[in-house]
């Protein structure tokens, strides 16, 4: 169904206001100075909006003009496409490769991880911070070899990654104890301004942002 006619004329994101997936999509907006209409919404009710122009009523939903996607790795490939300034995937195709497949590790291994310590029982979210530990332990000397995530330029891996790293304190999720790089890494990204205007009110709250 095509978008309403509100929706026409801007581009349009459907955004939960503390979803890891939902983040990622905003800070690539924010990383590329994208203006756009943000309606947040709660996954449990969806708008009638967001019924009728995504079949999975799921978000991030973009929307710009009768174009309409959804999923996260999706999303932040045609926006890095459609807005190339700053590039957000290196040009050879062996490193975008590379990228792509962290994404996709990040989205199966740690997303669920994230989203069993929000939204699950409490044994199921014990679980969860174990293994997210473990996922943080095993990945420290990817964040030691290179300025970002796999990369030595801020890359949409790091639009996936950020949000989760920003998450860590208020999940119950320490460091470990050599994580320094991580934390380093972390805060690369939270200084630079892109990532504050990717906050929603609710997500800025979880942790002070760097000075």
């Amino acid at each position: 169904m095509a978008a309403s006619p509100r929706m026409r004329n801007a581009l349009t994101l459907f955004s939960s206001v503390d979803d890891v997936l939902c983040h990622r999509v905003r800070l690539v907006l924010a990383a590329k100075g994208v203006t756009y209409d943000l309606i947040t919404v709660d996954p449990k009710d969806p708008p009638e909006d967001l019924i009728d122009l995504n079949p999975y009523h799921s978000v991030p939903t973009l929307v710009e003009r009768d174009l309409v996607l959804y999923a996260s790795s999706v999303v932040t490939e045609y926006l890095d496409e459609r807005y190339p300034h700053p590039p957000l995937m290196p040009v050879d195709p062996l490193s975008r490769a590379r990228l792509r497949l962290a994404m996709l590790r990040l989205e199966h291994d740690w997303v669920p991880e994230v989203r069993a310590i929000q939204t699950g029982t409490r044994a199921q979210a014990e679980a969860a911070r174990k293994r997210l530990r473990e996922l943080l332990t095993a990945s420290v000397p990817l964040f030691k070899a290179f300025k970002f995530f796999l990369n030595p330029e801020m890359s949409l891996a790091d639009c996936a990654m950020a949000p989760i790293i920003w998450r860590l304190e208020a999940l119950g999720i320490p460091l470990p104890k050599d994580g320094k790089a991580i934390e380093d890494y972390g805060n690369r990204i939270f200084r630079n301004p892109g990532f504050a205007r990717s906050l929603t009110p609710q997500e800025r709250n979880l942790r002070e942002l760097p000075d």
